[in-house]
């Protein structure tokens, strides 16, 4: 209990002090991301062996949330990339499990990209990088075509805001019916303003 009261505290004060403290694991969770003062300056950066994934402008952090990226079979791929092209409606076009939604999808590399999808605490996409809803919504409003996006083993940030970044375990999530997931209601915004002025 006393750890929860201290990760809540230090989750506290980052949100208070413009950081990127992240909502509750478990339940309703949310994603705090802030608006940038000139979206050009905006760039995304992905640790590979935290699964942390930081928007950044300048030294201000926007966001900073847990992701889930590529197996050692599928890696991300490693390097610096710009977005490409960005589809919020995006569906899974390929068998298995065509029409599968990819919500908010934000591609850095020809079928490479960040988009919703449940989230686990080890590696375990075919090379994307996959968000809680919550946070790829978000994603998907702070970057544009063009966006920079370094990928690496590690980022500077993890020894930092990083430490903010709250787990997520999706792993034992049922899948939600498939008529749901096929349904255009889907692709509809979480609650809520997606970028706060702070």
């Amino acid at each position: 209990m006393k750890r929860l009261l201290s990760i809540l505290t230090v989750s506290l004060a980052f949100a208070l002090l413009g950081g990127c403290a992240t909502g509750p694991t478990r339940g309703s969770y949310r994603v705090t991301a802030y608006k940038p003062h000139n979206p050009a300056n905006v760039r995304v950066k992905v640790s590979t062996s935290t699964q942390h994934i930081y928007v950044m402008e300048g030294d201000r952090c926007l966001m900073a949330v847990q992701g889930c990226v590529g197996t050692a079979k599928d890696p991300t791929p490693p390097g610096s990339w710009r977005i490409t092209n960005k589809i919020k409606n995006k569906r899974r076009i390929s068998q298995p499990d065509a029409g599968y939604p990819m919500a908010y999808w934000c591609e850095f590399k020809s079928a490479y990209g960040f988009h919703e999808g449940f989230v686990h605490p080890y590696p375990r996409t075919h090379g994307c990088i996959r968000l809680h809803k919550e946070a790829a919504a978000r994603l998907f409003a702070l970057v544009k075509v063009g966006t920079p996006i370094s990928i690496s083993r590690t980022q500077p940030e993890d020894a930092t805001v990083g430490r903010s970044v709250m787990r997520l375990d999706q792993s034992r999530d049922p899948d939600p019916p498939r008529s749901s997931m096929m349904s255009p209601a889907w692709f509809k915004d979480p609650a809520g303003p997606l970028l706060i002025e702070g």
